[in-house]
């Protein structure tokens, strides 16, 4: 195998030539993007500003927005106080509870979460969360898949959301994981 075969190989494999996600979308983000006082945008396959986040800062519980690229509110992420294990509730624009996402007790091997969904099937996240190569299934099929190997760009991970997803909702969830593992 030669080198050009290598780097034909290589091309391939990370996505630099062939963005495309077989009907989902893809979106770019950076690694530990969040901490108090942080903003951000996430950008969709094509590098385009989609959504913003916007952290709040001199806030007792952490507090992130998320944004359109319009500026319109869409989801309110907030740091669940005085619990036995880590939870994160994320808030609709009305302030109505969207989901709950909640670490579990034991694991051993993997990071664990469970996701519940006010008004959707329950979803489970399983993988490496702290390096960004994990998945977010719901009744055994897979919603969104988070990786690293879509991008070669330092701190830049991939968020794929399956077609007919909440594309908003599921990248507030994946910034709430973030925002848990890396405190």
């Amino acid at each position: 195998m030669g080198l050009r075969d290598r780097l034909r190989d290589r091309e391939s494999v990370s996505g630099s030539q062939d963005h495309g996600t077989a009907g989902g979308q893809r979106y770019k983000m950076r690694e530990r993007i969040i901490s108090i006082g942080d903003d951000y945008w996430i950008e969709n396959e094509a590098g385009e500003r989609a959504f913003f986040i916007d952290g709040k800062a001199l806030r007792i519980r952490e507090t992130l927005n998320i944004k359109d690229a319009q500026g319109n509110d869409l989801y309110k992420i907030r740091e669940k106080m005085l619990r036995i294990r880590d939870t994160m509730d994320i808030e609709d624009a009305e302030g109505k509870t969207a989901a709950s996402i909640k670490k579990a007790l034991i694991t051993p091997l993997r990071d664990r979460f469970k996701v519940e969904v006010a008004n959707g099937p329950e979803m489970d996240v399983q993988g490496n969360i702290l390096r960004h190569e994990y998945s977010i299934d719901a009744g055994g099929t897979k919603v969104a898949e988070v990786s690293k190997k879509w991008f070669r760009i330092r701190d830049t991970y991939g968020v794929e959301v399956s077609p007919g997803q909440n594309a908003p909702l599921i990248l507030a969830i994946t910034v709430a994981l973030d925002q848990m593992v890396h405190d």
